[in-house]
């Protein structure tokens, strides 16, 4: 975007922050001119608002229930044929630092001393051994977590998965004051720089040179998920279905519960299928976007989309995702950061669609609390899928809220000698000093607060149903 069409304070704020980007060394061309293409639509005020009135609820046409999905044949050379022309590309840009863990997140542990990228390769390793196919693996690390990947994905060299890694862009975070980039400000440390979320992972396919690479081996379709995400396994139904109808972008939505009423969801607007978040909704109707009456369905990340339609709309530079405007603090200096979401780009791709798929492909793992449900006897491991337990009638998983004794990783391990059995619980609140021995089973309701100063000890075997403990001589 020119200069030109901005206003003239904005014009002379772009003018010098492209002369400030222009001479910092750490960060190439295509990420300067990225980043100032960024900058520019947001000084511009880009319309982000979404006229309500326009709303409409997509058809199953454009949500496609995934139970009218075709099945694919047991045809093993039918089946090589469609995984042939797949790539798995895995989010690994976030550290573990929620969860108290230094480095990628997708290293934390996540069941059987396996972390999510020992089950990412194990998955990948078992359907290209049974079809004998090539699905390569892609991760999209940041700057924050590049050096560390590429020692973890040393171990899987003997495997039959080809790793490919690749880093997403660098951009300098803006200081609010004078919207200039805080590395100029003597921030040369990896403070000053941000990775501009996950909507990146187009243009950074592109410029790595890891999109000619799967070109030349006949690759057409990738399968972007989050990484802590153990539900987002490949689908062949789904692959299938997008190549016989010639989707260039399918985003896997699933019903909404009251967990998820910020979540992402898709609407019909002006004739295309496009992505509604939170953020854009006027504040009169929020209360109505997080209806799970109105809007049924949310955005679980795991993304379907076409390489070659990738290319087409990289390099015509029209991928113009809603911008997040994120702010922070570093060392007491209010910055910026301009970020973008993949999803968001469904609605430039031709012939898009969502597929309401079950509740099973979303299982994110981003607090304890999610590690404890995982870890228990709701689900078991096999070939690295996590597989839910049968035995567990209601379909919805309990919901946990552990206190902050719990949140990181270390501590919550230490607090328990054995995870509980969960399978019949409702719910579980616990707050304070408390521990866990082993053998317990929560049903129902169960809430446990420690008194402050007090430790409180679960005994092994505890049997706990309905109940609400707040000492010793409560259980």
């Amino acid at each position: 975007m020119a200069a030109a069409s901005l206003a003239a304070p904005e014009a002379e704020k772009l003018h010098k922050l492209t002369s400030a980007v222009s001479s910092l060394p750490q960060i190439s061309d295509s990420e300067k001119s990225g980043f100032i293409n960024l900058v520019a639509r947001y000084l511009s005020g880009e319309a982000q608002y979404i006229d309500w009135s326009k709303i409409k609820t997509p058809t199953d046409e454009v949500v496609v229930p995934y139970d009218s999905l075709a099945t694919v044949p047991e045809d093993s050379a039918a089946t090589k044929a469609l995984l042939d022309k797949l790539v798995v590309l895995k989010l690994n840009g976030g550290l573990g630092t929620t969860m108290g863990c230094t480095g990628p997140k997708s290293v934390i542990e996540v069941r059987n001393g396996l972390t999510f990228l020992d089950l990412i390769v194990i998955q990948i390793e078992n359907l290209n051994s049974k079809y004998g196919c090539n699905v390569p693996l892609l991760l999209m690390n940041s700057f924050n977590t590049h050096d560390d990947t590429l020692k973890i994905v040393e171990k899987y060299t003997n495997s039959n998965v080809q790793i490919h890694t690749f880093n997403q862009s660098q951009y300098p975070r803006l200081v609010i004051e004078d919207f200039l980039p805080l590395p100029c400000k003597g921030q040369t440390g990896k403070d000053g720089w941000y990775p501009p979320g996950h909507g990146d992972v187009f243009p950074s396919l592109l410029n790595s040179g890891k999109l000619d690479i799967l070109f030349s081996q006949g690759k057409e379709y990738v399968f972007v998920a989050n990484s802590d995400n153990l539900g987002a396994i490949v689908d062949l139904k789904i692959l299938n279905h997008l190549i016989s109808n010639k989707n260039e972008y399918c985003m896997e939505v699933t019903p909404k519960t009251l967990a998820d009423v910020k979540g992402g969801t898709l609407i019909s607007y002006e004739g295309k299928v496009q992505l509604l978040e939170i953020a854009q909704v006027p504040d009169e109707h929020v209360n109505e976007f997080k209806s799970i009456e109105k809007f049924k369905i949310f955005n679980t990340n795991n993304l379907w989309v076409n390489l070659k339609a990738v290319k087409r709309l990289v390099e015509a530079n029209a991928l113009k995702m809603e911008i997040i405007p994120n702010p922070k603090e570093v060392d007491g200096v209010k910055v910026l950061q301009l970020e973008t979401a993949a999803g968001a780009a469904i609605k430039f791709f031709d012939n898009a669609i969502g597929i309401n798929v079950p509740r099973s492909r979303f299982l994110p793992v981003k607090a304890t609390s999610d590690l404890l449900l995982v870890q228990s006897d709701l689900y078991t491991l096999e070939d690295g899928f996590v597989i839910r337990n049968p035995a567990r009638k209601n379909p919805t998983n309990p919901s946990i809220e552990l206190g902050p004794e719990f949140k990181k990783v270390g501590n919550f391990l230490s607090r328990f000698k054995s995870i509980p059995s969960i399978i019949e619980l409702e719910s579980l609140k616990v707050s304070g000093d408390v521990w866990f021995g082993s053998g317990v089973i929560l049903k129902g309701k169960v809430t446990i607060s420690a008194k402050s100063g007090a430790k409180l000890e679960i005994p092994d075997g505890t049997v706990l149903e309905n109940k609400q403990i707040n000492g010793p001589e409560g259980i």
